[in-house]
């Protein structure tokens, strides 16, 4: 009698288990900035049409979260995760608009870094953790904050990356697991070193491992480590100037490959061994958008300097596919345009058309196979647009400085559907969950989200 009692207790826990891990879609998880593979969208997310803060109408909950922090929401099942660091004596302002400004903002109080694990059905903070506090190893720039790195989880861990202030995993529950020190990691702009912008390159998990990019003045490497242990991997140095971009990761064979954005070095490493794949200089000398993968090609923008180029490259590359002066094409590199890339967007491929979102608003539309332009508008009336597109259910979406949110009709025409305003800063990008858009904004985490 012990023994079928046993074995029916195991049944259902077997059963319970089962369900459990059924109601948690891996692949529909907005696991890290932008989403699963930087990909930018989820569909069958049944996402209102329309919502006003002022009236509260489709709007589910909004947390205030304290300090300044430009990193994006994550999602794992019920949770929602978000960093900020929070300034004894600095109120978070920042600046919008296209300027020219290099200087940083003066600050020398005391900041506690912080990690907050949000219940995305209520808004109610779960669980708040100080990663680290102190002074401020870099300064920002007025439109950055000093926690501009969007945190990764695998649904067993979540990681968040500070910059000079570290990398820490915690358990879902909070947890610290390990952290790691580099040292000052100088994030400035490489022709003026005093001109100090702070890191902003977030991490990626893949297959129980943490991927790091750190392209800074001095030491740049990209790095893999242990998600369960810390212990590192491998460690790829490289000869680069300051970027901001993430990285991100693709299959081709039998192989995973760490593919990331850069100026003297865009390329490709191999996942478990670190060992370089392929390489491509040139493009903007200050990048900061991701590259994005689809269609057997890897996509790269970047904007600042002589050029601002738009990539196709075929995922089989190898060894250096830089291209010949004003070419468009080579072995590897599909199709490329010279001139139209975005400064600060990450681009966004949907539904075989390629997306770039320019810091002016303007919006272009590729067909991504071939690189023919289908249009180029400017969206909206905003002055700044730092906030990258997503997309769900045939419309994408994108953010304004000052917190308008524009529905495009997806496809080769432009058609705007509608504009909705949450009047609050907004720089970073929406997370995109089942029933939810989540944009993080200068001061809260908005959930919207079609009220009955």
């Amino acid at each position: 009698m012990l023994k079928i009692k046993s074995f029916l207790t195991l049944f259902t826990a077997i059963l319970y288990l089962s369900a459990f891990g059924q109601q948690i879609d891996a692949s529909r998880q907005w696991s890290m900035y932008r989403g699963k593979s930087i990909s930018g969208y989820l569909d069958n997310a049944n996402l209102p049409e329309t919502w006003d803060v002022a009236t509260n109408k489709n709007i589910a909950w909004q947390t205030a979260i304290p300090g300044l922090g430009h990193s994006c929401p994550i999602v794992w099942g019920d949770k929602v995760f978000v960093t900020t660091a929070v300034s004894e004596q600095d109120e978070g302002d920042v600046k919008t608009g296209i300027y020219g400004s290099i200087g940083s903002v003066p600050d020398s109080s005391i900041h506690y870094w912080r990690v907050y694990c949000v219940n995305k059905h209520s808004g109610e903070i779960e669980w708040e953790k100080t990663s680290y506090t102190g002074i401020p190893e870099q300064k920002r720039h007025p439109m950055s904050s000093h926690a501009n790195c969007t945190p990764a989880t695998n649904g067993e861990f979540v990681v968040a990356f500070f910059g000079s202030e570290g990398l820490y995993c915690y358990d879902m529950d909070g947890k610290l697991q390990w952290s790691k020190d580099f040292g000052v990691l100088k994030s400035s702009f490489f022709l003026v070193k005093e001109a100090e912008w702070e890191f902003s390159s977030s991490p990626l998990i893949h297959n129980n491992v943490v991927i790091i990019q750190c392209d800074v003045q001095e030491n740049s490497f990209v790095a893999a480590y242990d998600i369960k242990t810390g212990e590192e991997l491998w460690k790829q140095n490289r000869d680069e100037y300051p970027g901001w971009s993430t990285p991100n990761i693709y299959s081709e064979g039998e192989k995973d490959i760490v593919v990331v954005n850069g100026y003297k070095h865009r390329g490709g490493y191999d996942f478990k061994t670190g060992k370089e794949i392929w390489r491509m200089s040139g493009g903007g000398d200050i990048p900061v958008p991701s590259p994005v993968i689809g269609n057997d090609y890897i996509y790269f923008n970047s904007a600042h300097g002589k050029v601002s180029p738009v990539y196709a490259i075929q995922k089989n590359a190898v060894g250096d596919i830089t291209l010949e002066e004003r070419a468009t094409s080579n072995e590897f590199v599909k199709w490329a345009k010279l001139r139209g890339g975005s400064y600060m967007g990450t681009m966004l491929l949907y539904d075989g058309y390629l997306y770039n979102a320019r810091w002016n608003g303007r919006l272009t539309c590729y067909d991504a196979k071939t690189g023919e332009e289908m249009y180029s508008e400017k969206v909206g009336e905003g002055n700044s647009y730092t906030s990258s597109p997503v997309a769900a259910d045939g419309i994408v979406y994108i953010a304004d400085n000052d917190g308008n949110v524009y529905s495009v009709k997806a496809g080769p025409e432009y058609e705007l559907l509608a504009t909705n305003k949450l009047e609050q800063t907004v720089m970073s990008t929406p997370a995109i969950t089942e029933g939810y858009l989540l944009i993080r904004t200068a001061k809260n985490l908005i959930a919207i989200s079609e009220m009955e």
